[in-house]
């Protein structure tokens, strides 16, 4: 079985910056896209980036584009998202998740964490 668990969520006021962290543990194995999403109370699941295994290709959503960086750190098994000009609407519970079930860019994965709460305040 893969874990992952997310941390560095919290409030912030708009226009501030937070970065998450997604820690894999486990059974491991090959390389694994890694994904965020992101869900608002009331709100359908939402798609935010993705990032491949060797960090050669990452993937946006449209509402976060230019303001968002993923990246990762495979010798810690880490995966981070840097969010910059944060929004009341990015207020949302924030998930990662490893081992993608479709092509690339991924939106379907097959491990999650349980989610780190960001609230944005205006």
């Amino acid at each position: 079985q893969v874990q992952l668990v997310e941390s560095g969520g919290g409030v912030v006021q708009a226009g501030g910056s937070l970065r998450l962290s997604c820690v894999v543990s486990g059974r491991t194995f090959g390389g694994y896209d890694m994904g965020w999403f992101r869900q608002a109370p009331g709100k359908e699941r939402e798609f935010v980036a993705a990032i491949n295994y060797y960090s050669s290709m990452t993937y946006f959503g449209d509402s976060v584009k230019g303001r968002f960086a993923i990246s990762r750190d495979n010798a810690r098994s880490t995966g981070y998202l840097q969010m910059s000009s944060l929004k009341p609407e990015d207020t949302a519970v924030y998930y990662c998740a490893g081992y993608a079930l479709d092509p690339w860019p991924s939106t379907k994965y097959r491990y999650w964490g349980q989610g780190t709460q960001v609230t944005v305040s205006s």
